[in-house]
């Protein structure tokens, strides 16, 4: 069994610098701790869980979590997997702070702010995609606060892993289906979230390439941003109907699922609509017969690992295997729930 004396003889240090760089104190230069990193990587070295117990007592760590707005139920079920974490967590003296913010970088920046000098150690962050952001989380790696982005990412930061969905390939997965689902040529609309955050992008973007690329006869006509809003989705569907009376297939990439179906009810037309998640109005509007399919995430799986990754680290030094870890697409539809 690896020991930290053997690392500490590797990496010809001592083995109380080892023991900082584990247990993320500070007072080791990048490089230093980088080398000790790497031995322990190398080495498969796992501390006892005992005596990670009861050093995490002692510490009482704390973890920030910050997602996206309290109108928004897929970030309900987030939230859900980080609770029943945070539970499992209390035993070893750790603590999550939780706040949630809408889509603003001013707003997500202050709720940073806040929970820095309420003393973190490490933040779970569903990241609105902006330069100042990136900033921010790369000015918490220089002061040794882990990060780790859950559900959308962010391009350029110095994250330590992004737990959540294939964006890009979910939106491929949308294409796929829409052209399983339609016969010739088709007129598509696109209800998104917002331009600024890059899993509603990703999604698109799958869409749009593979669309281009395999299914040409769907033709994207207009493409919206509700801010993941309910009430804006619902008069975005309205007058995007109102424009386009022709249209035969429309894709919600975000949230706002319910209030754009209610304007497709209102309207008579039935075009193939395709969806994500499996919050409640959304299998409503399944049932109904209203939404075609619905592609699942797992959101409470994404909020279990993230904080468990943020866990690991601080308490073992367990750097993650992988940047990225990508939980399953799963397609649903209405006959699922017959």
């Amino acid at each position: 069994m690896t020991t930290i004396k053997d690392i500490a003889d590797l990496a010809g240090v001592s083995r109380g610098t080892v023991d900082r760089v584990l247990n993320n104190r500070g007072a080791v230069s990048p490089e230093t701790a980088e080398k000790v990193l790497e031995i322990v990587r190398a080495l498969d070295y796992r501390p006892n869980k005992a005596g990670i117990a009861l050093a995490a007592q002692k510490k009482k760590y704390r973890i920030g979590v910050i997602l996206f707005s309290e109108h928004n139920p897929f970030f309900d079920e987030v939230m859900e997997g980080v609770r029943k974490k945070a539970a499992e967590l209390q035993d070893y003296g750790i603590t999550t702070i939780t706040r949630r913010v809408e889509f603003d970088a001013g707003a997500q920046l202050a709720a940073i702010d806040e929970l820095t000098a309420a003393g973190i150690h490490g933040l779970m962050l569903a990241p609105y995609n902006h330069m100042r952001i990136q900033k921010k989380i790369d000015e918490l790696i220089k002061n040794r606060i882990p990060v780790v982005t859950v559900n959308t990412d962010i391009g350029g930061s110095r994250r330590m892993a992004y737990v959540g969905s294939d964006y890009f390939q979910g939106g491929c997965t949308a294409a796929g289906l829409f052209a399983l689902m339609t016969t010739g040529d088709v007129k598509l609309g696109i209800i998104t979230g917002s331009s600024n955050v890059l899993c509603h992008t990703e999604r698109v973007k799958g869409l749009k390439d593979t669309l281009f690329a395999s299914y040409p006869r769907i033709r994207i006509a207009e493409i919206l941003e509700n801010h993941d809003d309910e009430f804006e989705s619902y008069t975005l569907t309205r007058q995007l109907l109102s424009r386009h009376p022709d249209l035969t297939a429309l894709f919600f990439a975000a949230a706002g699922v319910h209030g754009g179906c209610r304007a497709v009810e209102e309207s008579g037309l039935r075009p193939k609509i395709i969806t994500f998640d499996e919050v409640p109005t959304t299998l409503e509007m399944l049932k109904k017969g209203i939404i075609s399919a619905t592609i699942s995430q797992q959101p409470d799986r994404q909020g279990s690992r993230s904080l468990d990754l943020l866990f690991e680290y601080l308490t073992a030094g367990t750097v993650p295997e992988k940047e990225q870890y990508f939980v399953e697409h799963s397609i649903r539809i209405r006959e699922q729930y017959w």
